[in-house]
């Protein structure tokens, strides 16, 4: 069976191509689905750049605490769900707040490996194409004052994220409305 890849292109053309894995985090799969084939994502920034850590994307507000109305079970160990993707160099994974049901629609790259993430976030897919951009992107200079979770001083814009189905059949997401509490306390470094 041919999984689903994901493309982020993002407005400068560069592309980074990901093969996701519904069998590890369906639902964390079938809500990102969803959400990039509808044009969410589209003209959102990547609004935290942390070169050797992640680089994050999909927030509504370019903070790492935007609103939500709904949020998604998180599948990662912690929660009780088995996932066996590992946060490696080019892991795609679903950032949550404290609730480990707090998921919604930022996403992570993993720029160098973090296994202390494993277990703790839901990995659902890996970087095929475009580890040349990644570390570009990883190189871009970020405002670093304490708190503000290292946003690039020059805007980094996706122009789309869309998903090629391959042989999957993409479910109707699962998601908790309303959302469980962002209530965040700073447990992401």
């Amino acid at each position: 069976m041919k999984n689903p890849t994901a493309t982020i292109t993002i407005k400068n053309g560069q592309t980074l191509v990901f093969e996701l894995y519904p069998d590890q985090a369906p639902i964390t799969t079938n809500s990102f689905i969803d959400l990039a084939n509808s044009g969410f994502y589209d003209e959102l920034p990547f609004h935290r750049i942390k070169k050797g850590w992640v680089l994050q994307g999909g927030s509504t507000d370019g903070t790492c605490e935007s609103p939500t109305e709904f949020s998604i079970k998180g599948e990662f160990a912690e929660n009780g769900i088995a996932n066996n993707v590992r946060h490696v160099k080019g892991a795609l994974s679903m950032g949550h707040y404290d609730d480990f049901d707090s998921a919604a629609v930022q996403f992570f790259i993993v720029h160098e490996d973090a296994p202390t993430l494993d277990g703790k976030y839901a990995g659902f897919g890996m970087l095929q194409t475009g580890f040349d951009y990644l570390e570009t992107l990883a190189n871009v200079a970020t405002d670093e004052t304490p708190g503000k979770f290292n946003p690039p001083l020059v805007p980094v814009i996706i122009e789309s994220i869309r998903v090629d189905l391959g042989d999957y059949t993409a479910l109707p997401p699962e998601r908790i409305i309303p959302a469980v509490s962002k209530a965040y306390t700073g447990n992401a470094t």
